[in-house]
């Protein structure tokens, strides 16, 4: 079974759902809201945010008839911290290797550029 990071980011390796949680950074919005810019059906549409929904990206609300939707940030922090922790690693690495190619190029006597 996959874990939650997994789901984010699977979840968001599809457009139509990077736009809808680009919509709900900048509030709540129902459903017919956030379906309008999108030539889809509305069941299809609706397994979209089923997805965006069982990964916690967002959650959502009856309001009377209308379901409204509202962004959840925290899979979003945590997947930010794992691709940061992964930034430092390769950083790390292409500096160790860059000071490696530096010490070799001076070991062979190649001249500095």
């Amino acid at each position: 079974m996959p874990n939650q990071l997994d789901q984010v980011f699977q979840a968001l390796a599809d457009g139509t759902r990077r736009a809808v949680i680009r919509r709900l950074s900048d509030g709540p919005a129902s459903v017919s809201d956030l379906a309008r810019p999108f030539d889809m059906a509305l069941p299809s549409f609706m397994q979209h945010l089923s997805v965006l929904e069982g990964c916690k990206l967002v959650r959502s609300e009856k309001s009377g008839r209308v379901r409204i939707y509202h962004l959840t940030p925290e899979p979003l922090v945590k997947a930010e911290g794992w691709m940061e922790k992964q930034r430092n690693m390769w950083e790390r690495r292409l500096d160790q290797l860059d000071a490696y190619l530096m010490e070799l190029k001076e070991r062979t006597g190649e001249p500095k550029k």
